[in-house]
Order: structure tokens, then C-alpha cells, then sequence
């Protein structure tokens, strides 16, 4: 990437501001233009500052991230907003992606997660951090998660297998097949077929 990326820091804890203030501006692609303690105030530093994307904690006094999020996709949506947080339950993340996140970064993850996870997010894919991008392709019976059967065609995509080779292999039809594919991507918050193909790499088993 040849522009900077200009990130605003939505967390109500000064020092882990400052922790990711240190990290982020050590690399010459990332500059901190702005900080936050709470949504209002990430609302009011948006509007001063040219941000690319805003890097929000869930956990904060007043309005949750989760809110924020979907007020920023409102207010800016030329912001892109990825999660980052020590919550690490698949709702929250359905309901941060729902809300209008790119993605979703655990705070005990690797360092070079959040790194990846800016550069994905801002070349227009989505991010999760590796456990949870497991969690959300194991077979559950909640709505939110794939099924057995999604399960499966999740692994022949990742073979790069066309609907018509899955639905042969499956005994489906391809009609079945390209509704398994469109409730996979919406289950997961995925748009594109590329995203989709990449997830299925990354993730199936």
C-alpha cells in the first residue's frame, strides 16, 4: 500500500490507546490521527480528522461499540470500522459485522493480526482472527452458524470445486448448492465470491 492509512482509536482505556498508538505508528503505512474515549466523541474526531478506519473496542461506558459502529456506518460510511476486543462469543461478532464491521480482531491475538487485519479490511476484504473464523465455520445448531451441510460445501469451495462439481459430489442440485453458498456468505458476513473462496481456504477442515 502506497497511502497511509489514517486510523482513529475508539477504546475508553488511555493505556491501551497508548499501547496501540506505539504499535501502529512503528509502521510507516499507519498513522493515529485521532483518539476516543466513547462514541460521541469517536463521532465528533471523525468529523474534525481525515480517517480511513476506526479501530473500536466493544466494551465502553455509554454507547457499546457494537452501536457505534452501526452510527459510524450511518454518519460516515466511507469509514471502515473493524472490531477489536477481548469478547471472543460468535454473537458478538455476528452482531459487529450486522452492525457494519469489517471485521473482528481479538485483543490477545498476535500483534501482526491487527497489522493483516487493517491491510485486509482497507483492500475491502473482511478479517477475523483465526480462533474465531473457526468458531464460525463449525457445524451449530444456532441460526447464526453453519449447519453440517454448509460445513461441507465450505470444504469443497475451499478445494476450488464449481457448484455443479459440489453439487455431484453432494448428490444436490446446483440450485441447492448456490443456496448453501448465499446463506454461508450471509451467516458469515461475507459479500464477495473471492472473500468467500478465501475464508474457505483459511478456515475449512
Amino acid at each position: 500500500m502506497t497511502n497511509t492509512i489514517k486510523i482513529l482509536l475508539v477504546d475508553d482505556h488511555p493505556l491501551v490507546r497508548d499501547g496501540l498508538r506505539a504499535r501502529l505508528e512503528a509502521m510507516p503505512q499507519f498513522e493515529v490521527v485521532a483518539e476516543a474515549g466513547g462514541a460521541a466523541e469517536a463521532l465528533e474526531q471523525a468529523a474534525r480528522h481525515p480517517v480511513d478506519l476506526v479501530l473500536m473496542d466493544i466494551n465502553m461506558r455509554g454507547t457499546n461499540g457494537i452501536e457505534a459502529t452501526a452510527q459510524f456506518r450511518q454518519a460516515f460510511p466511507q469509514i471502515a470500522v473493524l472490531i477489536l476486543s477481548m469478547h471472543d462469543k460468535v454473537e458478538y461478532v455476528s452482531q459487529a459485522i450486522q452492525a457494519g464491521a469489517r471485521g473482528y480482531v481479538l485483543k490477545d491475538a498476535p500483534g501482526k493480526d491487527i497489522v493483516v487485519a487493517i491491510e485486509t479490511v482497507m483492500s475491502g476484504g473482511i478479517y477475523y482472527s483465526a480462533a474465531l473464523a473457526r468458531q464460525l465455520a463449525q457445524p451449530q445448531n444456532q441460526d447464526n452458524q453453519l449447519t453440517s451441510r454448509e460445513h461441507e460445501v465450505l470444504r469443497h469451495i475451499a478445494n476450488g470445486e464449481s457448484n455443479k462439481q459440489i453439487a455431484r459430489a453432494l448428490d444436490l442440485s446446483v440450485r441447492t448448492v448456490e443456496t448453501h453458498r448465499l446463506n454461508i456468505k450471509r451467516k458469515l458476513g461475507i459479500e464477495g465470491q473471492a472473500e468467500l473462496i478465501r475464508f474457505a481456504v483459511q478456515n475449512a477442515q
